[in-house]
């Protein structure tokens, strides 16, 4: 395999190897494949692979460029006819649909559903950006949960100790960028989904701004919350990924892509901004590994600057609360009829979520718009804050409780500590990658937090730490 085919290497470098004609998309797709034979046993990212696709999608992006290379085009008009992403390989979280398979969503309930007619429209826009697909990924079922502990597929692994959680409910996404089977992959946030599996499998990952990219054509869970976002194995990849799936979306009323901002070919650099670091709360449920990341950090960044992000806790609370509600009642009439098939890790919040009283659920959503004023308002003091993504590293497989900072904490609902007061807000974030001492060689992330719509903020302080070798990925141990 020669350096370009190195199936670490991110999602620029790739696609521009192959608008030069130093590799083609074919040998891309087959080094993801083979990457995925080799480490997918015991990673367990992939529910299902998409080779005939991948490979016709790959001749496709070959074709074009050898007819337009005979044409006589210049690198630069190659790569606006093939697109940012030519021949990068990537993979989707299993709520995403793909023509021709089903869209289980983590469960055993939607294998009887209909193959679906169409891509997700985010699919489509990796298509039409020249990435290639190569399958689908496990996630905790319908996306209720942290750490891809799926019964019904089985546990996703941490491909740096595979013993350890890869967190979820993107835990699929987050382990396949982290083992090397596809630089680049795409998951779902709604209370921590994409930054969970990103701080603990060590990648880069971006929850947009909500109502930022269409969810259409995914599965949905709350629809109130629900973000879609890539994960990568550098920034520069995430920036390319978040650039294409950026796109208007008149068939989803709740994208409001109208403010499209490219983000990939903005320098790196912090000098005018005004950063802060969260304390209180985000210290309070913090472990020293957490905390080493965020005063590394602040160091690199030359800020000591403490911020109050306000009403946490309560934010939190409220999230779980319709959480519970939205999805409970998606899902009534199966827990009706079906509350066998569903797994175990998660059956039991469903049916108390919709067993919930309406007014729990409309205290919630009234005391979010409150809230999201509050925190919209604290960023015209702040451009970006800075926190942990997660609580502590990878725990172990079955982990029931943690220890943090002397309290003993549900692990499963634990990992979303740090990431449910952000999302309720609806803040765009940047998952770092951080490497914190004394847990072992695993990875804890690092959430860089700006105001809504300035995804650009947060990608420039992203790629500060990036460039100061603070942020990066590692090589996986599998």
């Amino acid at each position: 395999m020669s350096a370009v085919m190195n199936p670490y290497h991110d999602a620029a470098h790739m696609a521009e190897a192959v608008r030069q004609g130093e590799v083609s998309a074919r040998e891309l797709v087959t080094a993801s494949l083979a990457r995925i034979e080799a480490t997918d046993a015991s990673v367990n990212a992939f529910t299902c692979q998409t080779q005939a696709r991948a490979f016709a999608e790959a001749d496709a992006v070959d074709a074009r460029r050898s007819a337009l290379v005979k044409q006589g085009h210049g690198q630069a008009q190659l790569r606006d006819a093939l697109g940012p992403l030519a021949g990068v390989p990537y993979a989707v979280k299993n709520l995403y649909d793909i023509a021709g398979e089903v869209t289980v969503a983590g469960s055993i309930i939607n294998r009887s559903h209909p193959p679906a007619k169409a891509d997700a429209f985010l699919v489509k826009q990796l298509k039409t950006a020249g990435a290639v697909l190569v399958g689908a990924l496990n996630m905790d079922e319908y996306a209720y949960g942290f750490t891809t502990e799926n019964t019904h597929y089985g546990p996703c692994h941490n491909p740096h100790d595979l013993t350890r959680l890869s967190g979820g409910s993107s835990g699929g996404s987050g382990a396949a960028v982290a083992a090397g089977q596809v630089p680049v992959s795409l998951g779902s946030d709604t209370n921590g989904s994409i930054r969970v599996p990103s701080s603990l499998c060590g990648v880069w990952g971006l929850k947009p701004t909500f109502g930022r990219l269409s969810r259409r054509g995914t599965y949905p869970f709350v629809h109130s919350i629900d973000h879609l976002g890539p994960i990568a194995n550098s920034v520069a990849g995430l920036a390319l990924a978040y650039d294409a799936l950026q796109g208007p979306d008149s068939l989803d009323p709740g994208c409001h892509a109208q403010r499209v901002q490219p983000v990939a070919a903005m320098p790196a650099g912090v000098k005018g901004l005004r950063l802060g670091v969260l304390n209180g709360y985000f210290d309070d449920h913090a472990s020293a590994a957490a905390r080493e990341v965020v005063a590394l950090a602040a160091s690199t960044l030359g800020t000591t600057a403490n911020v109050h992000w306000p009403d946490a806790g309560l934010a939190r609370a409220a999230a779980f609360i319709i959480t519970a509600s939205e999805g409970g009642s998606l899902h009534l009439d199966d827990l009706r009829t079906q509350l066998a098939a569903f797994e175990p890790l998660s059956v039991d919040r469903f049916v108390a979520g919709a067993l919930q009283p309406a007014d729990w659920y409309l205290r919630a959503q009234r005391f979010r718009r409150i809230y999201r004023d509050r925190i919209h308002a604290l960023f015209a003091d702040w451009d970006v804050l800075i926190t942990a993504a997660t609580p502590v590293s990878a725990p172990l497989i079955g982990t029931e409780w943690l220890d943090i900072n002397g309290t003993q904490q549900p692990c499963r609902a634990a990992m979303g500590l740090l990431t449910q007061p952000i999302s309720f807000a609806g803040c765009p974030v940047v998952t770092a990658p951080m490497w914190p001492t004394n847990t072992g060689g695993m990875p804890l992330g690092l959430q860089i937090i700006a105001a809504p719509w300035r995804e650009d903020l947060a990608f420039a302080v992203a790629r500060q730490l990036s460039d100061a070798g603070v942020a990066h990925v590692k090589l996986a141990a599998c």
